[in-house]
């Protein structure tokens, strides 16, 4: 069977085009099911002994979710814009670095 999938193009950050940027990424992680996390973030826990299964299995796709859509912003941005986010513990965190870092607070 044939893919006739079109390969996704990630934009490269700059100074200037932070706004064209932050539009193209929004879609591009939402053709992959995962801004929803960047967006809203999702509950880390701590200690998982005390979660039922379910819980545990929400709490994996979460973080699965959540380390896509930090890889698919990796990969839009150059070495020293990484340097600036590579802290971040979630893919919102580093986001929101973003947006501060290139159009200041709101």
């Amino acid at each position: 069977m044939a893919n006739n999938s079109v390969p996704f193009q990630i934009p490269l950050l700059n100074k200037s085009n932070y706004d064209n940027w932050s539009l193209r990424m929004m879609a591009l992680i939402g053709a992959h099911d995962v801004w929803e996390i960047v967006e809203k973030g999702y509950n880390e826990s701590a200690n998982e002994v005390g979660l039922s299964q379910v819980q545990k299995d929400s709490l994996k796709d979460s973080r699965k979710r959540d380390k896509k859509a930090l890889c698919l912003i990796y990969q839009g941005i150059d070495e020293d814009t990484f340097e600036k986010i590579s802290s971040a513990e979630s893919s919102k965190k580093a986001w929101e670095k973003l947006r501060t870092s290139f159009k200041g607070l709101d």
